[in-house]
């Protein structure tokens, strides 16, 4: 009798705690997204003086443009992000930013509000996460893993922004802001087209890396769970490469990439391009002579490129390009 009566208690103690799990998760998916502060956010003026000292025309940006420092929930954690909008009135399709690096390293700094307050001013919301782990967010970055969380939870954080139109939503992303939004891609149909430039789609490639820094020490090993006992598991879930299959059909990309890219390997950009051709997945390839990992030799073409395909496939909703062979 004891016996039972101890096995009972057990299974009750049991359902008990699954049913709390239950309630927590809910809970927390209810609250994704949630904008819990928000306050304006400036440039310092050194920083508008030295770009438009470089470049008078740029002045505009800072003039129409206005920023907003949020802090929103994603899984239960407090992470930081950041909003840009025109400041006239009027409701504006949306750019998601996905920050490159890992940390601190390619977080929202002033040079990347910069180009996030470029993006609004061509009629855009721009918004972007700091993701877990950096910056005062709380949480642990993981490198493409619960981290690509707070990328998605932006979708919900936008219903709180009321000149977000959230029916024209893109995204973008550079090198590993390039791992994230395809990894997005697999989860959400929200995203209408993506723009990726010097994209990080293959990290196997990175413990190679010709900038002699060892990435697979200081970052998969440092960064993605349990990555000595699951290895090549891990890698291949951050590796569009290794899972076109996965991509949507109905997403055009825009991928750019330098041909002198010392951190991520031209090689498995061609390869990429290669899966997606068979995939039919829509997708346009712009290869720089000599161009670096930022490909800043050709910074005003590459922006000009990223507006004309946000312009086309998010503010103008144009059709999906005919896949199919066709033609006289």
């Amino acid at each position: 009798m004891t016996n039972k009566t101890n096995t009972s208690k057990y299974m009750k103690k049991i359902q008990t705690t699954i049913l709390f799990l239950i309630f927590s998760v809910s809970i927390f998916a209810q609250d994704n997204g949630k904008i819990i502060e928000q306050k304006e956010w400036n440039f310092p003026p050194a920083t508008i003086d030295e770009i438009v000292k470089a470049k008078p025309a740029e002045k505009v940006i800072f003039d129409e443009t206005k920023i907003k420092d949020i802090t929103y929930l994603s899984d239960g954690l407090k992470i930081k992000g950041f909003v840009a909008m025109p400041k006239k009135a009027g409701k504006f399709p949306v750019i998601i930013y996905n920050r490159g690096g890992n940390r601190e390293f390619g977080s929202l700094n002033d040079f990347e509000l910069y180009f996030m307050a470029k993006f609004a001013n061509w009629g855009y919301v721009v918004i972007g996460s700091q993701n877990r782990g950096c910056c005062g967010s709380e949480g642990k970055d993981e490198f493409g893993g619960n981290d690509v969380n707070d990328t998605l939870n932006l979708i919900p954080a936008l219903k709180e922004i009321p000149q977000a139109d959230t029916d024209r939503i893109g995204m973008w992303g550079w090198s590993r802001g390039g791992m994230t939004t395809f990894l997005a891609m697999t989860k959400t149909d929200k995203i209408r087209a993506v723009v990726v430039g010097s994209p990080a789609i293959n990290m196997f490639s990175n413990i190679k890396r010709k900038d002699g820094m060892d990435f697979e020490k200081n970052v998969f090993g440092e960064l993605i769970p349990n990555y000595p006992q699951n290895k090549d598991a891990e890698l291949k879930k951050r590796s569009a490469i290794f899972w076109t299959d996965k991509l949507p059909k109905n997403v055009p990309i825009l991928l750019m990439q330098g041909s002198s890219d010392w951190r991520v390997s031209a090689d498995d950009s061609f390869g990429f391009i290669e899966k997606l051709y068979k995939e039919k997945i829509p997708v346009k390839f712009i290869f720089y002579a000599g161009a670096d990992h930022g490909i800043r030799e050709y910074r005003d073409e590459t922006n000009d490129q990223t507006k004309l395909w946000f312009d086309n496939y998010v503010r103008d909703k144009s059709p999906l390009p005919n896949m199919e062979p066709h033609g006289r």
